[in-house]
């Protein structure tokens, strides 16, 4: 089949999007930095940025020195051009963020989930009452919001109708984006799993920044990760790769919320954690409310009790030879730890997680490589979805129109 030759409007949208993504993650800039950084001529430039500023997507942000010349006038994109909003879907709950197109956070609101196990028909019924709360709180119209960026746990099979298929939930190919239709949100909607959304804002703002082969790890109650390949996500056939959790690391042994026997989750995700130190407490409850609360609670048991630092000795062991894998397969030149109990496990243990990893990777791969934290916090799948309708506008160079909004369910 012949390439498909480019038309003068792809080479506008090519140039328009590189300049308009250059201000995003580099601005401000001005326009000589802007020639010098894309390679695109000083018309090209002169050209395009004049139309993004009639379209109020960049502003002027000050000036800089020039070499004997006149201040060169800096450029940015305009944070209130649009305003966007990330939710993430929890096992407990949703966070609901609103952000201005500087990323700074505006407003959030959290809405808890009865049960681990929701009803799909609720679950968008509370995202829709979440987003029209925010929106109200905010004092923010409809027609300011850019997009709504969904991070739900599963696989998303994106396509004319998006499937969540979360087996660890319950939920087997539930058209999310429909029934969130139904239930009232009228906004453009982006639905992406969480690892990836977590990924795509450690690699955007993070502790992933320029890093072109990088994975990103989360664990929270469960386990996933976001892997990157020359500088982009690798989805695989049906978006489904990255599901780290659910590679075997015992074979036949702790059975695992998907059903199967001896995931790397039912290890090392905090539901996981937290059941083998009930078990090794002989079936005593751990006296604290929630997840979060009772894997600190076992974190600074570790330091007066022996069967808090051997669960916790034993974790260690399991990540190490869960990242270890990570490092034998992809050889990436960054591995970050994230979500929530992948922060608290790594504040304190970071140095034993490096060090058994190191006792199970091959040492080549392993010394190219270096294990860190995510530094977005706990919200940071929140921030990653609320990225989604921003990339789409980055790639469609700011042209908001239908045929110009990238992967708009």
């Amino acid at each position: 089949m012949q390439p498909k030759r480019a038309t003068v409007k792809d080479l506008r949208r090519r140039n328009r999007s590189t300049l308009l993504s250059t201000l995003f993650f580099d601005g401000p800039l001005s326009r000589f930095e802007l020639g010098e950084r894309t390679g695109l001529s000083a018309a090209t430039v002169s050209n395009v940025t004049a139309e993004l500023v009639d379209e109020r997507l960049i502003v002027e942000a000050g000036f800089v020195e020039s070499d004997g010349g006149r201040p060169r006038v800096l450029l940015r994109v305009d944070p209130g051009y649009r305003r966007v909003i990330g939710i993430d879907m929890g096992e407990t709950g949703l966070t609901i963020e609103l952000f201005d197109l500087a990323m700074d956070r505006l407003a959030t609101v959290d809405r808890p989930l009865a049960t681990t196990h929701p009803d799909p028909v609720v679950v968008a019924a509370e995202i829709a009452a979440g987003v029209s709360e925010i929106l109200r709180t905010a004092a923010v119209a409809d027609t300011d919001v850019l997009g709504v960026g969904l991070a739900v746990p599963g696989t998303v099979e994106q396509g004319g109708t998006v499937r969540v298929h979360a087996q660890t939930i319950g939920w087997d190919g539930v058209p999310l984006a429909d029934l969130l239709g139904s239930a009232g949100l009228d906004l453009p909607l982006f639905v992406e799993n969480g690892a990836k959304t977590l990924g795509q804002a450690e690699m955007w703002f993070g502790a992933g920044r320029g890093a072109r082969h990088a994975v990103i790890a989360l664990i929270g109650s469960g386990v996933g990760a976001t892997v990157v390949t020359d500088g982009s996500t690798y989805r695989g056939v049906t978006s489904s790769a990255g599901e780290w959790g659910h590679t075997t690391l015992v074979y036949g042994d702790r059975p695992c919320r998907c059903g199967s026997r001896g995931c790397l989750e039912a290890y090392v995700g905090a539901e996981g954690i937290l059941d083998r130190y009930r078990r090794a407490r002989g079936g005593r409850a751990i006296p604290r409310p929630d997840e979060q609360s009772q894997l600190d609670f076992l974190l600074a048991a570790a330091d007066r009790s022996r069967t808090a630092a051997r669960i916790l000795e034993e974790t260690v062991g399991y990540l190490g030879a869960g990242i270890a894998n990570l490092v034998n397969l992809f050889n990436p030149e960054r591995i970050v730890l994230g979500g929530w109990a992948g922060l608290a496990l790594g504040t304190r243990l970071l140095p034993d997680i490096r060090s058994a990893t190191a006792a199970h990777a091959l040492h080549h791969a392993y010394d190219k490589t270096s294990i860190e934290l995510g530094v977005l916090g706990p919200d940071a799948v929140a921030v990653g979805a609320a990225t989604l309708p921003v990339a789409a506008l980055l790639e469609a160079g700011g042209d908001l129109r239908p045929a110009g909004v990238a992967r708009l369910s």
